[in-house]
């Protein structure tokens, strides 16, 4: 199986879909309690790295879906970002002792590769209601939850860059 996910990138926790899929396949046989979330995690804080913890600790693998570089400008975000790059965006995550895997998608949402993973439980922050989360409908009908955890108070990457460049 190949790690590698772009010219040049190679991390043990770095997967391309389709090798992605085969390490779910993999997992599924072994039982595993796979965890999926998603986001752009362009600045990583104190935030992201609670909150990636405690959605590992529901289960026993964390996959962590990237969005891609144009996916976060589609995403209207603010004109300069992200401000790191995906590949850059993607190590750092897939670095973190608690992420078991990390892929980039391109399209605006998870939606295509929730359908993929199917995953066990499928969570997001706080600042999402579990009616409003992508992919919510396939993992409940597949006998899976779907959770809001909270966010840390006063951590976001909006917040880390106002207070930087005010």
């Amino acid at each position: 199986m190949t790690t590698e996910v772009l010219p040049g990138i190679s991390h043990p926790h770095l997967f391309d879909r389709p090798t992605l899929e085969r390490m779910v396949q993999i997992w599924r046989v072994k039982e595993d309690r796979i965890v999926f979330t998603n986001g752009c995690f362009d600045v990583l804080h104190r935030g992201h790295v609670a909150y990636l913890e405690e959605a590992a600790a529901l289960g026993d693998r964390l996959i962590v879906g990237i969005n891609s570089d144009d996916s976060v400008r589609r995403l209207g975000k603010a004109p300069d970002r992200p401000y790191n790059d995906q590949r850059s965006r993607a190590i750092v995550i897939a670095a973190l002792r608690c992420v078991d895997a990390v892929t980039i998608f391109d399209e605006d949402t998870p939606l295509e590769l929730i359908r993929t993973i199917v995953p066990d439980l499928l969570v997001k922050g706080g600042d999402w209601a579990v009616r409003d989360i992508v992919g919510a409908d396939i993992v409940t009908a597949a006998g899976g939850v779907v959770r809001s955890l909270k966010l840390v108070d006063g951590f976001s990457t909006t917040a880390l860059v106002e207070r930087i460049r005010g």
